[in-house]
């Protein structure tokens, strides 16, 4: 019988395949489950910070598609306010595909194992050994990361995550065309019916989205295209299209086990406001490598000191950004005049985006505005 991998990765998307290229550099030996193809095709709008780069110690760069410098705010496509972002490369655009097969190759050239089309049906722990089962076969290993997204159920029985996760329902436009202002990223916050839809520009084209984050479901998502991909100079049915889900942060939760814990999307990380998910998930996965790795090297206290770790470097903004989320989407009008077109609200969201702020810093304020104005 051959010997126990050091760690089993489910999920190779940005925050399993993060987790795995950071463990086998540190000379772990990692296996990384992946249910299907890889790379998958994900519905993602492609955003994230350029400060990620922090995490790792290989450059990121192959895997960007474009830089944004500037981003816009509109009310039903009017309105506008804009803000230029700091620094030199502040947000990045990149293509899920991409970025999840540049991480995964700096994983397998440090010496993981990809295992393709090897879903996991069940997971139990003998002994110091946990051990997975599929329609493959099994893999034992001395941990498990479960990264494997939104749909994720293995968590739960361990008591890992949010027992009733919430979500948010998206649309997901890919839209080759020509692109007028390629450092530009835009929100609109009229459109949606609580949420916005975003156009972030790529190489060739557009990754748009349409975001409902009070309820399930996309708010009509086809009328939403109806009259924005015109506004971009395109066909109203123009583009590639998929609906999905976004489990966002709803509370803080237990992230560890024994010997397990969960990341990404599987643990309820996308950003309740601004839907940012990349972030998060390579957080994430870079932490729980970290304190994996002090795990398996005999502290015992190492996986508790990641859901700690999350608690403070990622829950404690998203727990404002809920409550500034939860105000907003209800009376979006009020929130874009009182939250958006204040003379320095611009420029803080585009500090939030770009990873130079948390919600923290400007929620009290926010939310007082809008409640006072409601009342």
């Amino acid at each position: 019988m051959s010997s126990p991998f050091d760690v089993a990765v489910v999920g190779g998307g940005a925050a399993g395949a993060a987790c795995a290229a950071h463990l086998t550099r540190g000379g772990r030996s990692v296996v990384v489950l992946e249910q299907g193809p890889f790379p998958r095709n994900k519905a993602c709008g492609g955003g994230m910070a350029a400060s990620v780069q922090r995490w790792f110690p290989f450059d990121l760069t192959p895997a960007i598609d474009q830089v944004i410098r500037r981003v816009r705010f509109t009310w039903n496509l009017e309105d506008p306010v804009s803000a230029e972002l700091p620094g030199e490369a502040p947000f990045w655009i990149v293509q899920r595909t991409r970025l999840d097969a540049f991480l995964m190759q700096q994983a397998t050239a440090a010496g993981a194992e990809l295992r393709c089309h090897w879903p996991v049906q069940g997971m139990r722990r003998e002994g110091e050994i946990w051990q997975l089962h599929g329609p493959a076969g099994s893999v034992s290993s001395r941990a498990v990361v479960i990264a494997d997204g939104s749909g994720s159920t293995l968590g739960k029985p361990l008591g890992l995550g949010a027992a009733r996760p919430r979500f948010a329902g998206t649309m997901a436009v890919e839209l080759d065309a020509p692109v007028d202002e390629p450092d530009t990223a835009r929100f609109d916050f009229g459109l949606v019916h609580h949420g916005f839809c975003w156009a972030f520009p790529r190489q060739s084209g557009y990754s748009i989205g349409v975001g409902s984050f009070i309820g399930r479901e996309a708010a009509d998502p086809e009328l939403v295209l109806q009259r924005l991909l015109p506004d971009l100079g395109q066909p109203s049915d123009a583009g590639r299209r998929q609906l999905s889900v976004l489990r966002i942060w709803d509370g803080h939760h237990r992230l560890h086990g024994d010997g397990v814990v969960v990341v990404g999307d599987a643990a309820s990380l996308c950003d309740p406001f601004l839907a940012e998910g990349i972030r998060p998930a390579l957080l994430s996965g870079s932490l729980a490598a970290h304190h994996l790795g002090h795990w398996l090297d005999g502290d015992g206290q190492a996986l508790a000191t990641y859901s700690a770790a999350m608690r403070h470097d990622w829950g404690e903004s998203m727990a404002w950004g809920k409550r500034i989320a939860q105000v907003f989407y209800r009376v979006p009008r009020i929130g874009y005049q009182l939250g958006i077109k204040r003379k320095t609200a611009p420029q803080r969201i585009a500090q939030i985006l770009s990873g130079d702020m948390g919600y923290g810093d400007i929620a009290q304020r926010v939310i007082r505005r809008l409640l006072l104005q409601q009342g």
